[in-house]
């Protein structure tokens, strides 16, 4: 799928902000930060636990894929999605696994924290 049918419509232009569920966000937060879209991440962090501003990936940072796990909705304001995104920096593979949590606010998702696993 095209990035601008995808993710790339959260990014930019009148959808922005406004994933449908915790799942299609967390895709499109996994999508900025491989473009390096920090306005967008910030944008769409829960104000409580946001940082003022995010450090620039490492030169030489290469995200190779993500694996969505699972997507469960507590309710209607919460989930839950687990998930790997692979990386590689200096000839090393990486791999993050998270399950974070999101949070629905005046209709709109946002990521809260996570857990590492």
């Amino acid at each position: 799928m095209a990035y601008s049918a995808c993710c790339g419509r959260y990014h930019a232009g009148p959808q922005h902000l406004q994933a449908p569920d915790a799942e299609a966000l967390m895709r499109s937060r996994y999508s900025a930060f491989v473009c390096g879209d920090t306005a967008y991440l910030l944008a769409t962090w829960a104000a409580e636990n946001r940082p003022e501003t995010l450090e620039a990936e490492p030169s030489g940072l290469r995200w190779l894929g993500l694996d969505v796990r699972r997507h469960d909705e507590q309710d209607a304001a919460h989930a839950t999605v687990e998930f790997v995104a692979r990386s590689k920096l200096g000839g090393r593979a990486h791999r993050l696994h998270e399950t974070s949590r999101f949070v629905r606010r005046d209709g709109r998702w946002f990521y809260l924290d996570g857990d590492l696993h």
